[in-house]
């Protein structure tokens, strides 16, 4: 017996996730605020170097920063 998130092309997290967010959106708005707000996440990411751990980063905002840097070495290429 094949499972319909299977069937239908989704991994098992992904199938959750759509499942979760059909669920939040479905209840009432104070609720539903609530809610939206526990299924945001904040990644965060710390470079290693010589066995000790560095700072501590958001990866949004490093990301954000990274790609800034890239395009400004291709403009000035």
């Amino acid at each position: 017996m094949a499972f319909a998130w299977k069937a239908a092309g989704l991994t098992y997290n992904r199938y959750l996730a759509v499942a979760a967010r059909v669920v939040r959106r479905s209840l009432k708005e104070e609720h539903r605020l609530q809610a939206e707000r526990r299924g945001e996440m904040d990644l965060k990411f710390a470079k290693w170097e010589n066995g000790r751990q560095g700072d501590n980063r958001n990866l949004a905002s490093a990301n954000a920063s990274a790609m800034v840097e890239a395009a400004g070495q291709q403009s000035q290429q």
